[in-house]
């Protein structure tokens, strides 16, 4: 794995680059998590704050507990950070908001007390079928995709 890892925000108008190898990658299903992130868990990876630059745009922040502050981006929403609410030597950023998350896979998990019990069962559950995807693609046609690319950009959005 390289010791230069980018990520960002959905929209791209919040970019990271954290120089260093990360540290712990965790599996949060904690109820704070489950609502920050909305959904079943929050994944983070944790590194020094001293190896996370802040390429472009500004992180908007919540104080979720007079302990933890959690950023975000202000224009699409995309859960970023975990951090000391007074500053810390080390941030947790969001797994998924990195350009590459399958490079990145969780070492441990907390919060248990809060587990959803379906999430048990969920690799039993059906893929989609070609005839389901075809009419999901009916029902909605084609789309123009607004999200940003897995990897850094001069401008953004394009012109």
């Amino acid at each position: 794995m390289s010791d230069v890892l980018t990520g960002g925000c959905q929209c791209g108008a919040v970019r990271f680059r954290v120089e260093g190898p990360p540290g712990m990658s965790t599996v949060c299903h904690c109820r704070m998590c489950q609502k920050a992130f909305s959904a079943p868990f929050g994944a983070s990876v944790s590194v020094p704050a001293s190896q996370v630059s802040w390429t472009r745009g500004e992180r908007k922040r919540f104080l979720s507990s007079d302990k933890v502050a959690r950023t975000f981006c202000g224009d699409c929403g995309s859960q970023l950070t975990f951090e000391g609410a007074n500053g810390s030597r080390n941030i947790a950023l969001s797994t998924c908001a990195f350009d590459d998350p399958s490079a990145l896979p969780p070492t441990r998990q907390g919060g248990a007390e809060s587990k959803l019990a379906w999430l048990d069962g969920l690799y039993a559950l059906p893929w989609p079928t070609e005839a389901t995807t075809a009419a999901q693609e009916a029902k909605y046609g084609p789309r123009i995709s607004r999200q940003h690319p897995d990897h850094d950009t001069d401008v953004w959005p394009p012109a």
